[in-house]
């Protein structure tokens, strides 16, 4: 669905992205997820077909991001997406429809279902007059009316109340179930680790960490088990010493073999493991993690560097 090598893109003497590499499969969610600055709209513009990448290649849909064809079967949803404001969201859906070659009869019936699907009641109010939510279901439902293979989403639940957040995510996980592919970028993580398949983390440019979530919390997170028991425990050279939490007892280890050595020493004291919790790091407490640590491409390498 989408092949990038080696994409990078500067600004002057500004690299915005350094030496991306990734691929996107079709019928699943990708995300791109990193803090201002960190390249993640440049790099959706370049595989929009937007913005010119300086150096290394893309290919999505088997297409240049530049080949009419491409766009004719992508839906674009920028992070800032002004509508006209005098149109309603009925004949602004139309005239895109009309942009996109779509038979006007299709059109008419694709304007509907989209508005269906999204609770979007007031189709025939001027969208200068509608909230920021209505108009970010509108700029979604524009970027569905030509019936893309592949959706680019920047931001797509940027702003909205959590209600609408919620209608925007379970609406991106309905469109992977018809099959359609969606690469999004977001600030919340919580967000991407509720929807997405796979996902890239970049930081100051570059590509930092990779993969499903759990391939990412095994490679770059710490699992830690809270074991309760039922009788205090000292310190061995075995296990650490429990902690009193309300009538049990907890402590804090990080391998299976030490749960197993609590729960002997606890039955040799006469009582028993009572409950074990396991504690697994968010996405952001492994990209809060990664941050902190330097970019692995030097200034004079072609990335930013350290500020």
């Amino acid at each position: 669905m989408i092949t990038v090598e080696n994409l990078r893109k500067a600004y002057g003497d500004f690299p915005a992205v350094v030496g991306s590499d990734f691929s996107v499969e079709s019928g699943e969610v990708f995300g791109i997820v990193g803090p201002n600055g960190a390249g993640k709209t440049t790099t959706l513009k370049m595989l929009a077909g937007l913005v010119e990448p300086t150096d290394g290649t893309a290919s999505v849909l088997g297409f240049d991001p530049e080949e009419p064809e491409m766009r004719r079967r992508l839906g674009f949803l920028p992070e800032e997406s002004p509508l006209y404001e005098d149109m309603t969201p009925r004949s602004y859906l139309r005239f895109f429809a009309d942009l996109y070659d779509v038979p006007r009869e299709e059109g008419t019936k694709r304007t509907e279902a989209v508005l269906d699907r999204l609770d979007l009641e007031y189709r025939d109010r001027r969208l200068g007059d509608m909230s920021k939510g209505m108009k970010r279901k509108v700029a979604i439902a524009r970027s569905l009316v030509n019936d893309p293979d592949l959706l680019i989403y920047d931001e797509p639940a940027s702003g909205l109340d959590p209600l609408t957040t919620n209608v925007v995510l379970e609406f991106v996980r309905e469109l992977r179930d018809e099959g359609k592919t969606v690469v999004f970028s977001a600030h919340n993580l919580f967000h991407v680790e509720s929807v997405c398949d796979r996902v890239v983390i970049m930081n100051r440019g570059e590509i930092i960490a990779r993969g499903t979530i759990p391939e990412i919390r095994a490679e770059h997170g710490e699992t830690t088990y809270r074991v309760y028991t039922t009788v205090s425990l000292s310190e061995t050279n075995h296990h650490p010493a429990t902690e009193p939490e309300g009538d049990q007892h907890v402590a804090v280890v990080d391998e299976m073999a030490d749960v197993e050595a609590i729960r002997e020493a606890a039955e040799a004291a006469g009582g028993s493991v009572a409950d074990i919790r396991t504690d697994e790091p968010s996405l952001e407490d492994i990209f809060l993690q990664l941050a902190r640590e330097a970019p692995t491409t030097s200034a004079a390498e072609g990335g930013r560097g350290q500020s």
